[in-house]
């Protein structure tokens, strides 16, 4: 059996208390110098990023900003997947299990591998190929690459050679979905490259997803993970294995070089994988972009994707002159660029919708960039771009990381005034994660480049005026880093000159700026404790189960154990008991069965106004009748303290369920964005069984009881209401709705098969903010006597239909055969359940 997942903050603690090392920069100091914080989890922090110290207050402040954004899309999916990470805020319905999505993810693992608690990256790594719902293949990406990517920080072998089989499926399938042997290439078409709406696309019927293609993104994906198979092999001793892939990363090596450049527009193009008509102009298989079709013949075409075989140094020497274009602003230079296709193309547009790359500045696309001209400067000799020329767009790119004056991401940004209108939806875009940013300051500005043997490498790509920077806490190698230039060495009192610490321990130095290595002590990184979090339920099950004394219908108990945690008002993700004229309030998880918990997480909200701190709070477990302090409880921090984890720590003991009993400040009342049960464990993890008596309940969907509906949308099941899954967000998609039915109200029935006692219905009743809203009322009816009679004395709880909840309604107990709901929907939307439970009282 294995181990479980890390507990955070547990570990966020122990790295803390252990850290004993000599420091450079006063990381308290350089947090609290930045103004725009939402998660104010100094502890975290300190005990996982590494601190930034650079000239440029706005490459600082975008620095920190970026780690905080990583902390809104850190999501703990399960205690069988561990961490997950979202791309956008929502959880939209086309992402997969927990809210993951497979386009930003080589992006995300670049980022996330510098946090020092390697478990976090690790989880996220796993997670695709061993998490049912994930799903690597829905749009291209670098997976293999990503996790060789992760081995060159945190030498993990083990870790690494466990997934060599994974890696090599996931290949394997892409092989067999997408590789034409023909060609030797793969075809992608743009939609699913995540670039839609591009010039390509817009030459065929389908101008939002395009038409399949050769497109070098996933070509140079597929180049990067085979490379990254065949060295993960070459570590693991399979001869065999390398060899076969270094065979297909050399094949398509050649063919893109010679199917997929034009040597007349110096430059890399799609090329067409069968004819494409529109408007009557034909673009022929076998050409690249504007070589047929109404713009055969124009010189222009240039897509700044083009750029991506430079991001895993794909190509050959000899086609550098690709890169004279990039800070050109007849091309793709512009004051928040760079543009995604070349500025005086036919077809370039900027438009104010979403989600045109016809033009717009792109944060996936511009990464990207930076990444290949990183690599471009540290592996080429050429002479149309220098490091001046990094750091210029380095720099623009940071820029664009605004909104209304404060640090922010949504998805493409007007690339002539750095607006992210029509690509800033609300509850959707907010701090979007689909780039990176901390991965281009550590491997490109800073200049540290990652590798797979023990010797350190940096190369720093800074301007020739700065007197001064540090990077300091940097994991590698099991070892912790410090990379520090002091010109004058008054900055930082170590002395003049360049220099890598390891450790706290100088292994080398110069008195310039410029390339330097340096052999690194062996070093076995240390174990990590592992716990799970047993309050989490992202998957439906009916344990672990959370319930409140109160809560605001805008914000039920169910977001505060969704494995997410953000403290803004808007989009809100919490838990909160406004509206209570209770002096105190309480939040409980039920776990169904004894779990060995030793800490706790809340993550507890204050808006300064209508949400506030509470006064204080008690920890609780039950004892069998009544509730019980936890004793010998350690707080850090003491008080309640709102935008943190407030980390309570205590000797393990048996608990079946446990609440916070809050007693609110004297203005406002109390919430939570998200409550965490630490404790011990092993996987595979399996959920307490549901409690035996629900009369509607049928996992199977086969015979008795039996749902059906007076209307269900063409999008949902209704035998999905009597599975067993409540799941109150879009996905997973487990739920009935009435959505696009003309009725002013529709029924839902559970056929029981026979006539059974009942005397309550649990309702959870699903709302997605748009076409499926609570209704405004419902009725329980059964069947008697071959018609169908109201329930007598329905006492609802909550009183008004709520959505993201459940809905109890009691009434006179009564023996039937047939129970239905009628919904009377809300305007012009229309209701929907995720679970119905039928209960003899």
């Amino acid at each position: 059996m294995k181990l479980a997942h890390t507990g955070w903050v547990v570990f966020s603690l122990a790295m803390l208390a252990h850290s004993g090392l000599s420091q450079v920069l006063d990381k308290q100091k350089l947090l609290e110098k930045e103004a725009f914080w939402d998660n104010r989890d100094w502890d975290w922090y300190k005990a996982n990023i590494p601190f930034l110290d650079t000239p440029d207050a706005d490459i600082n402040t975008t620095y920190y900003y970026r780690w905080e954004l990583v902390t809104k899309h850190m999501t703990y999916g399960s205690p069988n997947s561990g961490y997950t990470f979202t791309e956008f805020i929502d959880r939209p319905f086309w992402s997969g299990a927990y809210g993951s999505i497979s386009c930003p993810a080589g992006h995300q693992l670049y980022e996330l591998r510098w946090l020092r608690t390697k478990r976090i990256v690790q989880d996220y790594a796993r997670y695709w190929f061993r998490t049912p719902g994930a799903e690597p293949q829905r749009y291209s990406c670098w997976l293999a690459d990503a996790v060789w990517a992760l081995h060159t920080v945190h030498s993990d072998p083990e870790f690494t050679f466990d997934l060599l089989p994974d890696l090599q499926r996931n290949y394997a399938g892409w092989e067999k979905s997408h590789f034409v042997p023909a060609v030797g290439l793969f075809w992608q078409s743009g939609h699913d490259d995540g670039m839609e709406i591009n010039i390509n696309s817009r030459q065929t019927k389908d101008t939002v997803r395009g038409a399949p293609g050769y497109r070098t993104t996933l070509n140079s994906y597929m180049w990067a993970d085979a490379q990254a198979i065949a060295n993960i092999a070459r570590l693991a001793g399979n001869q065999k294995v390398r060899n076969e892939f270094l065979g297909k990363a050399a094949s398509l090596k050649t063919n893109m070089q010679s199917k997929l450049w034009d040597p007349k527009r110096e430059f890399f193009f799609e090329m067409f994988m069968q004819d494409e008509e529109r408007d009557g102009a034909v673009v022929k298989a076998g050409t690249l972009t504007y070589q047929t079709g109404k713009y055969a013949g124009s010189p222009h075409g240039r897509e700044l994707y083009n750029y991506v075989p430079w991001q895993f140094s794909v190509v050959d020497a000899g086609f550098e002159t690709a890169w004279k274009f990039l800070m050109d602003r007849e091309y793709f230079f512009a004051d928040y660029g760079p543009l995604t296709t070349e500025r005086h193309d036919p077809q370039f547009l900027i438009a104010n919708y979403c989600c045109a790359w016809s033009g717009h500045s792109w944060p996936y696309a511009t990464t990207q960039t930076l990444m290949a001209l990183a690599n471009l400067l540290n592996h080429y000799e050429q002479k149309f771009v220098t490091s001046d020329d990094y750091f210029r767009l380095l720099k623009i790119y940071t820029l664009t990381h605004q909104k209304n004056g404060r640090p922010y991401i949504a998805e493409g940004a007007n690339p002539d005034t750095g607006s992210w209108e029509g690509y800033d939806s609300y509850n959707h875009s907010e701090h979007y994660f689909h780039s990176g940013y901390n991965d281009l300051i550590i491997t490109g500005l800073i200049g540290l480049r990652p590798r797979a043997d023990n010797i350190v490498e940096i190369n720093p790509l800074v301007p020739e005026g700065w007197h001064f920077f540090a990077l300091e806490d940097v994991p590698y190698h099991g070892h912790r880093l410090t990379i520090l230039w002091d010109q004058t060495g008054q900055r930082y009192g170590r002395g003049a000159g360049l220099q890598i610490l390891a450790d706290g321990n100088q292994i080398v130095a110069t008195n310039r700026l410029g390339k330097m290595t340096a052999p690194l002590p062996t070093q076995v990184e240390p174990a990590e404790p592992l716990l799970l979090n047993y309050a989490v339920n992202n998957d439906g099950t009916y344990f672990p189960k959370v319930s409140a004394s109160y809560s605001d219908p805008k914000t039920p108990p169910g977001a505060a154990n969704d494995g997410n945690h953000w403290y803004h008002v808007r989009p809100p993700n919490r838990w909160t008991c406004t509206g209570s004229t209770n002096r105190t309030d309480w939040y409980a998880v039920d776990f169904g069965t004894n779990r060995l918990i030793k800490q706790v997480a809340l993550y507890i909200l204050d808006d300064g106004e209508g949400v506030t701190a509470p006064e204080k709070y008690n920890l609780q477990y039950w004892a069998g009748s009544v509730w019980e302090t936890v004793p010998e409880q350690k707080r850090n921090p003491e008080a309640p303290t709102g935008h943190r984890a407030n980390v309570v720590q205590f000797p393990i003991r048996p608990i079946q369920k446990l609440r916070v009993l809050f007693t609110h400040a004297r203005i406002g009342r109390s919430g939570l964005t998200e409550l965490e049960t630490w404790g011990e464990g092993s996987l595979p993890y399996a959920p307490p069984p549901t409690p035996p008596g629900n009369l509607a309940a049928n996992p199977s969907g086969a015979g008795f009881p039996k749902a059906t509906a007076s209307f269900t949308s063409r999008f949902d099941k209704v035998e999905q209401v009597n599975d067993g899954i409540r799941s109150f967000r879009p996905n997973p998609h487990n739920r009935w709705t009435a959505y696009e039915s003309t009725n002013a109200s529709d029924w839902l029935e559970i056929d029981l098969g026979s006539e059974k006692r009942v005397g309550r219905v649990d309702l959870s009743i699903f709302n997605d903010g748009g076409g499926v809203l609570p209704p405004n009322s419902y009725n329980i009816q059964y069947w008697a006597e071959q018609h169908w009679s109201d329930a007598e004395r329905q006492v609802k709880s909550p009183i008004k239909p709520t959505g993201s909840t459940v809905n109890s309604v009691t009434f006179s107990p009564i023996l039937t055969s047939k129970v239905r709901i009628v919904f009377t929907h809300k305007g012009n939307s229309r209701s929907g359940v995720t679970e119905v439970e039928i209960w003899p009282e």
